[in-house]
């Protein structure tokens, strides 16, 4: 992955951070600064967006495959979310949502999903074990 995201820590000095930037620049990476909060910059915006997806399936508003087939072809996404979910695993998607909602039980955006819960419990965490949301 070409992406670094480098985080500064409270205890972390200009002198490191700004050495840790330019070790990633040296290795062909693309640092990007952000201060040291839960997620940081991708996990923070991806996983709600994923969590989302579940939640609109879950309604019953599109179809898993209507909303894979919809981000990749509408936002040019290489993935779309339920084939994302599946590529990292519903049992880490759990563990993450988890312990954010656990964190921050008000905001709407880490409550658990029920199917992902169900699939967890059923053994089906997506590609490592041959089936989640999509079979493989």
């Amino acid at each position: 992955m070409k992406l670094v995201e480098v985080i500064k820590g409270e205890e972390t000095t200009d002198e490191v951070y700004e050495c840790l930037i330019d070790f990633c620049q040296k290795l062909g990476k693309s640092p990007v600064r952000c201060r040291d909060t839960h997620g940081f910059i991708v996990n923070r915006l991806l996983i709600p967006y994923l969590l989302e997806s579940v939640r609109m399936y879950e309604r019953g508003d599109a179809t898993k495959e209507d909303i894979d087939i919809a981000m990749k072809q509408g936002c040019g996404h290489p993935m779309g979310p339920f084939e994302l979910i599946d590529f990292i695993g519903l049992d880490t998607m759990k563990f993450v949502t988890d312990g954010w909602h656990q964190k921050f039980p008000q905001d709407p955006n880490f409550e658990p999903c029920k199917s992902i819960d169900e699939l967890v419990k059923a053994g089906k965490i997506g590609r490592k074990s041959g089936e989640g949301y999509h079979s493989y």
